[in-house]
C-alpha cells in the first residue's frame, strides 16, 4: 500500500467564509466543492479540506489519507486494533473510504478515488 496524499480538514461553522479567508490568505483556489465540504489547493499540490458535517459519516475526520488500496489500509488498520468508526464504504462522489480513530482520539479519512 501507498500513500498518494494528506489533506488536513478543518472543521468549520461557515464555510463560505472559511473559504474566503484561506483563499486571501492562502492564495490556494477551490478544487472540489461539495456544498459540506471544499478542498483548496494550488499548482504545487498542497491541499486543504473545509467542511461543515460530513455528508455520510457520524463524525468529522481530522485528516484525509488517500491510499493506492484501501482494502490493505482497511486491513491494517483492524490488525492494529484500531477503531474503525464509519466502515468501507463507497461513496455516490467517487471516492471509497473508512474512518479509524487514533488513540489520541483523532479520526482519520482514509480513502481511494473510484471514479
Amino acid at each position: 500500500m501507498r500513500v498518494d496524499r494528506v489533506v488536513p480538514n478543518l472543521t468549520v461553522s461557515d464555510i463560505g467564509q472559511a473559504v474566503t479567508e484561506h483563499s486571501a490568505v492562502l492564495g490556494l483556489r477551490v478544487l472540489m466543492d461539495h456544498g459540506w465540504i471544499v478542498t483548496l489547493g494550488d499548482d504545487d499540490g498542497h491541499q486543504l479540506s473545509v467542511m461543515t458535517q460530513d455528508a455520510s459519516a457520524p463524525v468529522n475526520p481530522d485528516v484525509s489519507i488517500f491510499v493506492d488500496d484501501v482494502h490493505d489500509a482497511l486491513a491494517r488498520a483492524q490488525a492494529a486494533g484500531m477503531d474503525i468508526v464509519h466502515p468501507l464504504t463507497e461513496e455516490p462522489w467517487g471516492v471509497t473510504r473508512f474512518f479509524y480513530r487514533a488513540s489520541d482520539g483523532r479520526v482519520i479519512n482514509v480513502g481511494t478515488h473510484t471514479a
